[in-house]
């Protein structure tokens, strides 16, 4: 399929409720509000297309971006496209799940995560957190270095109630994903949750949240989910 065949398609499968809740999270046209689950026939038939994958990427359609992620090889890309990729992302959704998924799937991952998390820049520290979650998910705990994740979490512990709202979410998570998926440090990553306490986020908005990875650390462990290792990244 070519890059007019695959946007025809796309505008086919979309549905204006899954638009509104895209838009209700921070995407703006253009999009047509498809479903993931929808692009999986499509995404079959593609497999891997690199070249597809740049084109439909760089429509900035919030469908396309998506789906270029789907179909990108991630070994072709270098830490060059990868920049330009997070350059592009205006949120979190791109950034998140779509950048730093098809991160998780390099070499380089770690090296361009610890990057974007000392970037400053509110997406890309979002994305490099999130890269780290997504790495400790699937990979081996061998892969990683524990001294390194210590310091980590207590960059987390120091920073995290003064760094940027979506930078938060991801920094909240990794607390969470090193306790139940990082077993050499799942005790560490409890006494920071703890520590850490409630994130309040959307300060600026009618209601606040609070973000506490204490109390999902707790839950998971209550039903025996620790250790959890996903066999792929990308679905």
């Amino acid at each position: 399929m070519n890059l007019d065949e695959v946007m025809q398609e796309l505008e086919v499968l979309g549905k204006e409720r899954t638009k509104k809740i895209y838009i209700s999270n921070g995407a703006h046209e253009p999009l047509f509000g498809v479903a993931t689950g929808a692009m999986k026939p499509m995404a079959k038939q593609i497999k891997k297309d690199q070249p597809l994958a740049e084109q439909l990427y760089a429509t900035g359609n919030y469908d396309a971006m998506y789906f270029a992620g789907v179909i990108a090889d991630p070994q072709a890309m270098t830490e060059a496209d990868f920049d330009r990729w997070i350059d592009a992302a205006y949120f979190y959704m791109i950034a998140d799940f779509i950048v730093a998924v098809t991160l998780a799937e390099t070499e380089i991952a770690q090296e361009v995560s610890d990057k974007w998390i000392a970037s400053g820049d509110e997406l890309k520290m979002s994305a490099g957190w999130s890269c780290y979650c997504w790495l400790l998910g699937s990979r081996k705990d061998a892969e990683f270095s524990e001294n390194k994740l210590m310091e980590m979490l207590e960059q987390v512990k120091n920073t995290i109630h003064e760094s940027p709202e979506r930078t938060k979410y991801s920094m909240n998570n990794f607390l969470y994903t090193v306790a139940t998926s990082y077993q050499p440090l799942h005790d560490q990553a409890v006494e920071t949750a703890r520590a850490v306490g409630p994130v309040e986020v959307n300060k600026d908005m009618p209601k606040s949240k609070l973000l506490n990875a204490s109390e999902n650390i707790q839950k998971a462990v209550d039903k025996g989910r620790t250790g959890f290792k996903r066999k792929y990244v990308r679905c």
